[in-house]
């Protein structure tokens, strides 16, 4: 079982940045940030392979930056330009299913997942 921990949450005003980090026990192929709002269903943010193929939500796309590092197996999620609908709790999630050596964002294929850090946005 592949073990997820989450780093790096907390609040900032609108137009801050945050960094989150997410340590894995053991390899998977792809690595995704999710997350999830309240009465909001779990939403794919980014999602990263060890090639560095990369996915991005829309809504993330120029403010967000997804990165990982192999050989520690740390996965993380720079966020710039924050905004008050970035309010969620966010999980850092593994899996070893690819299409095309691509991640995707779709979270029924990822099989590991933290317990979630929260980022709260305020205006």
């Amino acid at each position: 079982q592949v073990q997820l921990v989450e780093s790096g949450g907390g609040s900032v005003q609108t137009g801050g940045s945050l960094r989150l980090s997410c340590v894995a026990s053991t390899y998977t192929y792809c690595m995704a940030w999710f997350r999830q709002a309240p009465g909001k269903e779990r939403e794919g943010v980014a999602a990263i392979s060890r090639s560095e193929y990369t996915d991005y939500t829309d809504s993330v796309k120029g403010r967000f930056s997804i990165s990982v590092v192999n050989a520690n197996n740390t996965l993380s999620l720079h966020m710039n330009n924050l905004k008050p609908e970035d309010t969620a709790m966010y999980y850092c999630a593994g899996t070893g299913v690819a299409y095309g050596g691509r991640c995707h964002l779709g979270s029924s294929i990822y099989q590991h997942w933290g317990q979630g850090t929260q980022v709260t946005v305020s205006s």
